[in-house]
């Protein structure tokens, strides 16, 4: 099915916008007529999602910011009293505060919803690098922004990270100071975070631009891994893939608003109510959930410097993966191995998750250096011999063949097999 791709309008007054800047033909194209594969699952919805996470975000982040005293001394009165004072504040900081997990949740999934349908493979390599370079902004917006409360994990947190960089050699010990503006996390520390983090969500935006640009440059990649060959391949966005992903976005919504109503400290730490005490240090320092599988490698590794360029390496490894995965079959419907060794790096991801959250101490110790070799090796020598060494299954020609004949294993059966590149 296809739908006319030429903006159509009986407002002269649209019309004659539109001819002048044509924002109304830009929407129509991008975002209604767009052809879509005709085959797109649930799994990508995640992409809509964190959109409107970020947007949601962004709105509330300007609300907080009305309220919010960027000063040592005030930073942690200052959010008291947005949340006791100031008409739904509460309400307001719980949203923002409990979008940020989910934000990372949507994105996180995204990303492996990626890898396993091959999302990052030409020619859509471009894409795959900046949504790379969308996740490292993220974590920089959310670590700055989880110091603004200035509670003892916010300070103590914020210690630990910017004291990392003190392992590079020669400069590190200048970077530390011109991160935190002096000697130790202070005042000019808290200033110039909040600057950055109400800074990085607008640039953030515009590498999503960019993204959905690289996205509709080539279209979406979909469950078949396939290339779309023509019109009885596609369908317009709207109306199919709108109620798809309005459908989503409800379900999204009420899970939310269950953790924001009834439990809207779950996902915190009880530390962060405490004020920030440069002498107070306490027992055990942890990051944000979405941060313990790169903070389980960072302690896996006895050595400062090995351990931060792991930390590090662990992101910008996926940046090489389009490179690293040789194999042309890209989605893992086809590559039976392939999904056997994918189930076992969303163990090892969450293994390593799980002991982030522990001491670096006793047998936590050894599981984390044990998943943090097998989460390099999986995509430093896995992926490249796989790609050498793996037979896929048989692939249709096109995606309309299994949509037809009631399902993509059934037309597998049929279809012919394609020779490797």
């Amino acid at each position: 099915m296809s739908s006319d791709s030429t903006f159509h309008t009986d407002s002269r007054l649209i019309a004659w916008v539109d001819h002048r800047l044509p924002i109304f033909s830009f929407v129509h194209e991008h975002l209604r007529a767009y052809p879509a594969p005709r085959n797109l699952n649930y799994m990508w919805n995640f992409g809509s999602l964190a959109g409107i996470s970020l947007v949601i975000m962004i709105v509330t982040g300007i609300f907080l910011a009305m309220h919010y005293t960027a000063s040592a001394e005030e930073a942690f009165s200052s959010v008291e009293r947005i949340m006791r004072d100031v008409q739904y504040g509460w309400l307001i900081r719980y949203i923002h505060m409990n979008m940020a997990s989910f934000f990372f949740i949507v994105v996180y999934i995204h990303i492996f919803r990626g890898l396993y349908y091959g999302s990052y493979k030409p020619p859509r390599e471009v894409l795959w690098l900046l949504g790379i370079v969308i996740l490292l902004l993220m974590m920089a917006t959310a670590f700055m922004g989880y110091t603004l409360p200035w509670g003892q994990m916010s300070y103590w947190g914020a210690t630990v990270i910017t004291n990392l960089f003190s392992a590079i050699p020669l400069v590190g010990d200048e970077i530390v100071v011109w991160l935190r503006g002096g000697f130790s996390v202070g005042e000019p520390t808290l200033n110039r975070f909040f600057a950055l983090h109400y800074l990085l969500p607008f640039l953030i935006v515009g590498v999503v631009v960019l993204h959905i640009w690289a996205l509709h440059r080539f279209g979406s990649n979909n469950p078949l891994g396939i290339d779309a060959k023509g019109p009885q391949d596609k369908i317009p966005f709207h109306p199919y893939y709108t109620i798809k992903d309005m459908f989503g976005l409800g379900v999204f919504l009420s899970i939310f608003a269950m953790v924001v109503f009834f439990a809207p400290n779950y996902l915190g730490h009880p530390d962060n109510y405490i004020p920030a005490d440069p002498l107070a240090t306490p027992s055990h320092i942890v990051p944000e959930w979405y941060f313990l599988p790169f903070y389980a490698i960072l302690r896996s590794i006895p050595d400062k410097l090995m351990g931060v360029v792991a930390m590090f390496g662990s992101i910008l490894v996926l940046a090489a993966l389009p490179w690293l995965d040789r194999s042309p079959v890209r989605s893992a419907r086809f590559r039976p191995i392939y999904k056997q060794f994918f189930v076992l790096l969303v163990i090892d991801v969450l293994v390593l998750g799980w002991v982030g959250a522990k001491p670096a101490e006793g047998i936590y110790v050894v599981i984390a250096r044990i998943a943090t070799v097998y989460y390099f090796l999986h995509f430093l020598v896995i992926l490249p011999l796989l790609g050498k060494f793996e037979t896929p299954k048989a692939r249709p020609q096109s995606i309309s063949e299994p949509v037809l004949k009631g399902g993509g294993h059934a037309a597998t059966a049929t279809a012919k097999p394609m020779e490797k590149a």
